[in-house]
């Protein structure tokens, strides 16, 4: 107990603040509030530097992809990207779609942890890519609405948490366990909305 007491206490300020903002960040997602994405900007940034400064490559770089895809989540959640000028409704892949998303994100993270090995060595290369690469559709799904983003971030929040705490980012590896469990209710807060919108669709369909 007293061990874990001093690893929290000399969690640095920074790591608390990006912690707070992205899970406000995840939190406003679930709703669907399009202010998630000026929280995922902030927090992207300040890991930017944090990761960098502790020697996790992909990570640091991932918050880059996180900074971009966050402005476009901003415009595409409040109908920028939509010739109607309607709110972007929740959709699903189908499972073709699926099947090659993960098939391209597990054939480039084994080629980039392969590089990234040769120089530092061990597993943690490849868990950092793997982590990285998922991340990056994962996003991509979370800004296009699809439903199943968050059934990848409960497997992508789950093995991070195990990369973050063996890299000294406790509070970063804390902040992704409860993002399992938050990835977990905005699945089912998404799928009845899903519902609720196909049925609305069927009804004035009938009409």
């Amino acid at each position: 107990m007293t061990g874990l007491l001093q690893s929290l206490a000399a969690i640095p300020p920074a790591e608390w603040l990006a912690v707070a903002l992205a899970l406000g960040y995840l939190l406003l997602a679930v709703k669907q509030n399009a202010w998630c994405w000026a929280c995922a900007i902030a927090s992207a940034g300040i890991y930017l530097v944090l990761f960098a400064r502790g020697g996790l490559q992909m990570q640091a770089v991932l918050q880059v992809f996180y900074i971009g895809m966050a402005i476009y989540g901003w415009r595409a959640w409040r109908g920028g990207l939509v010739v109607s000028g309607d709110a972007l409704p929740i959709t699903r892949w189908s499972v073709a779609r699926h099947a090659i998303g993960i098939g391209l994100v597990l054939a480039v993270s084994l080629m980039n942890g392969w590089i990234s090995a040769r120089s530092q060595g061990g597993l943690v290369p490849y868990v950092d890519a793997i982590v990285a690469w998922a991340s990056v559709l994962a996003t991509w799904l979370v800004a296009r609405k699809v439903l199943e983003n968050w059934l990848y971030w409960i497997a992508i929040d789950a093995v991070a948490a195990v990369l973050y705490w063996s890299q000294g980012f406790h509070a970063t590896a804390v902040l992704f366990v409860a993002y399992v469990v938050i990835a977990a209710r905005g699945y089912f807060a998404w799928r009845v909305e899903l519902a609720q919108h196909e049925v609305g669709t069927a009804a004035q369909a009938d009409a």
